[in-house]
């Protein structure tokens, strides 16, 4: 059921914040400040830190931790710190939860496995596992297209009741399923768009936000096209969204977050290329990018 008129505890615009990397490779955590601050700055409620767009797949526990550590300290008590703490192996997943917990996160992102595709009921006992074994609220991450596997409404339904599982990041596109996510779920559970495209059409259907991408180039006017929806204004808040698709379209040109981290450097954020096994930019992708840039008035 609709969540538009309570509060979450994250806030509508989560920003899944790029880990940036320097010259060699390693985290660079002077960039992973500055961008977080550019973020709150920018409309960001909440930051994921080691989600999809942070690499967290290639991060060791012990950079991850000390990124948490980095953004925390970075952003203080103007946005919420959310780890993307989980992966296809419980225990592990369990384990850097309880730290992430301990050095202050304000909560986690809970993944759906990849790579060993559990079944529905194995999901529920999963994250059901996850969440008792820490205090702090978490959000399921439902992406079909990076783990191979959906996690069904009912699922999802199911996971609603566990008390400090507060929400999901719905990236599956299939507004049918998200609707009966929001008719069927627990009162105070939050739907936030996965997917920066599918944004408005979720919020009309009663979803509460979105896990952005985008808003590393253009979170004000996300923040704007939320803020106007909760208004009533209608008709500015779908040419907000209408005009960003082009942006958006670029940012997912290639495997996020390939285009993203070449657009911010293209535009003065040093955050370097994404750790093997992604790597730089092709040239379709850099020239795709260059043009919306400049179509956006990004860069000159």
């Amino acid at each position: 059921m609709s969540n538009q008129n309570t509060e979450s505890p994250f806030g509508r615009l989560i920003t899944a914040m790029v880990t940036p990397f320097d010259s060699q490779g390693n985290v660079d955590h002077e960039q992973a400040t500055r961008m977080s601050k550019h973020l709150v700055e920018t409309g960001t409620t909440a930051i994921v830190v080691t989600g999809t767009t942070g690499e967290g797949p290639s991060l060791s526990e012990d950079e991850k931790l000390n990124l948490y550590t980095t953004i925390i300290k970075s952003i203080g008590d103007s946005a919420k710190v959310i780890a993307g703490t989980t992966t296809y192996n419980t225990q592990e997943s369990i384990e850097l939860s309880m730290r992430a917990e301990d050095i202050g996160v304000d909560g986690i992102l809970m993944t759906v496995p990849y790579y060993n595709k559990p079944t529905q009921s194995n999901l529920v006992n999963h994250f059901e596992l996850i969440a008792k074994a820490v205090s702090i609220p978490g959000i399921l991450y439902n992406v079909p297209s990076r783990t191979a596997l959906n996690m069904t409404a009912s699922t999802t339904s199911q996971l609603s009741t566990v008390k400090n599982i507060v929400g999901v990041k719905e990236a599956s596109a299939d507004l049918g399923q998200i609707a009966e996510i929001i008719r069927t779920s627990e009162d105070g559970f939050f739907v936030w768009s996965g997917n920066d495209a599918d944004t408005l059409p979720i919020l009309s259907i009663g979803g509460y936000g979105v896990v952005s991408v985008a808003s590393h180039l253009v979170g004000k006017k996300i923040s704007r096209m939320i803020q106007l929806f909760t208004e009533k204004d209608l008709v500015q808040s779908a040419k907000i969204h209408r005009d960003l698709m082009p942006l958006i379209d670029a940012i997912f040109y290639s495997t996020s977050p390939i285009p993203l981290k070449y657009m911010l450097n293209r535009v003065g954020f040093s955050v370097g290329n994404p750790r093997p096994p992604l790597g730089e930019a092709d040239s379709s992708t850099k020239s795709n990018a260059d043009a919306v840039l400049k179509l956006y008035n990004l860069v000159n």
